[in-house]
């Protein structure tokens, strides 16, 4: 069995990669009862927030180019049973400053994946789209078949990354699914740019001994997901082949303010953290809660890693990444 990830070399990606060739050879964190298909994975990757290193020690077939490059698409896909479409131009804030590019990479780019994969009967492709589609409709929990309201360039282009993908199941008879994730974090995750997510960035600021850098009064809550998580089930819809007509959650439901998160840092460490309030950014939503009943009438089977488990592990893989460079310049992008 051949699975294509684009943007394999990310964070997401790489945590993807592992699972996958882990469940090929029948070590997956469920097991395989019917026996282990052997795996073989792929990934396209142009390396722009990529990192190559997070690839080290799995046996995948890199090929690095652009998903807006059809050779690159061409060479990739041809063989392949699934994709997993990871690749995309992250960033609330960074779509705002370049919202053009952000379109392109994330909507053009979705559109040549899916020829891609129609050129070479694919048939089925999972998608990564995001709960920054639900926007500034207030309603809690997030529910799918709810009023969508982007606030930025980034939430606009993942909503046509899923639209797109529901379009071409509908045109072509493809077996799509178009994940929305919500604020996944954990190892690989990049922290040290302009752009990190709040996980990260509070994790790198707290072993630093800088004040945390929250944006507004703290008080915005998110429905925070391990990226073991996310791997593990975007592994079982590969391996199970799950289709659905609709978008579905990626998330389990919780909600948890960034001053809470802050104070499950702080136990965890041992210490009291200083905290520096930043104005609100645009396009911020205050608050995400997933409602999780389309995801577990596909995926009941799948437990999250709880909030403090997973935080553990991204503190202790952050700290093990700068132990094995003492003199900072490990490369955690």
């Amino acid at each position: 069995m051949k699975v294509v990830i684009t943007g394999g070399a990310g964070f997401i990606g790489a945590n993807t990669c592992a699972a996958l060739l882990r469940a090929g050879s029948g070590d997956g964190p469920h097991g395989n009862p019917t026996g282990a298909t052997p795996i073989e994975v792929t990934v396209l990757d142009d390396l722009s927030s990529g990192r190559m290193s997070n690839l080290s020690g799995l046996d995948v077939t890199m090929v690095e180019g652009s998903i807006l490059d059809d050779d690159a698409l061409d060479a990739s896909f041809a063989g392949a049973d699934s994709v997993i479409h990871l690749a995309a131009r992250p960033s609330v804030p960074r779509s705002i400053a370049d919202p053009v590019t952000a379109h392109t990479v994330n909507a053009t780019g979705t559109v040549m994946v899916l020829e891609a994969a129609r050129r070479h009967d694919v048939g089925h492709v999972v998608v990564a789209s995001s709960s920054s589609v639900y926007g500034s409709n207030p309603t809690l929990p997030k529910t799918e078949d709810m009023t969508l309201r982007p606030m930025s360039p980034y939430a606009a282009s993942k909503l046509a990354t899923e639209t797109y993908t529901v379009a071409w199941a509908s045109s072509y008879g493809m077996d799509t699914l178009a994940f929305r994730f919500f604020n996944v974090f954990g190892p690989l995750q990049p922290a040290d740019h302009v752009y990190a997510a709040v996980v990260p960035a509070f994790v790198a600021a707290a072993l630093d001994g800088r004040p945390l850098p929250i944006n507004g009064d703290g008080s915005q809550s998110r429905d925070f997901t391990s990226v073991h998580t996310v791997a593990a089930t975007l592994t079982d819809a590969v391996v199970r082949r799950v289709g659905h007509p609709a978008p579905v959650n990626l998330a389990f439901g919780t909600r948890t303010t960034l001053l809470e998160l802050i104070g499950e840092l702080e136990r965890q460490l041992g210490r009291p953290l200083e905290r520096e309030h930043r104005p609100p950014r645009a396009g911020d939503v205050p608050h995400s809660q997933a409602d999780q009943t389309r995801f577990e009438s596909l995926f009941g089977h799948i437990t999250p890693v709880p909030l403090p488990e997973a935080l553990a592990d991204t503190i202790a893989w952050m700290q093990s990444a700068r132990a094995a460079d003492p003199t900072g310049s490990t490369d955690l992008h």
